[in-house]
């Protein structure tokens, strides 16, 4: 699979965004990696970079400060969606999200928003089994201090 548009969906709000100006830095059957600037300014975070992993439903972010410190990790619960005409892939935001400081500490986020997805008909069954999965998927890995799996792709690229 090639990718050469990628585009963001929320499901709250209802929007689905170009990525036009994201830069796919590497792609292969299991991960997609990208850096970008944020699309509207915001004060805490400037710019960052993205893992796609494909096969887990799981997209983890290394969101950075103005001054290119370290803000934290941002883990978005995802789904995929292929479009082979025009090679591009469409990554819908699940709303299931874990945010990870650099100091270690952890945050789930955003679950009520995932309950109101599925109260007015917004996500699927199959999609709420999905993310609950790879949610699950995400919190066991760093449970047991194994997330440096998910980070040594952003790590090992030196982003």
């Amino acid at each position: 699979m090639k990718i050469s548009t990628l585009y963001r969906k929320r499901l709250i709000p209802a929007e689905c965004i170009l990525l036009k100006d994201d830069v796919i830095v590497m792609q292969n059957d299991e991960v997609i990696v990208t850096t970008w600037k944020t699309l509207h300014h915001k004060a805490e975070f400037s710019h960052g970079c993205s893992c796609y992993f494909l096969k887990e439903g799981i997209k983890v972010s290394k969101m950075y400060r103005p001054d290119n410190t370290l803000l934290h990790w941002y883990c978005d619960i995802v789904d995929f969606s292929y479009d082979e005409s025009d090679e591009s892939l469409t990554v819908t935001d699940l709303l299931a999200d874990v945010i990870i400081s650099p100091e270690g500490r952890m945050k789930v986020v955003d679950l009520d928003e995932l309950a109101e997805a599925l109260e007015k008909g917004l996500i699927t069954k199959e999609q709420m089994s999905s993310c609950l999965r790879s949610l699950n998927h995400l919190l066991t890995l760093v449970y047991r201090d194994k997330f440096d799996r998910l980070q040594s792709c952003l790590d090992g690229l030196g982003l």
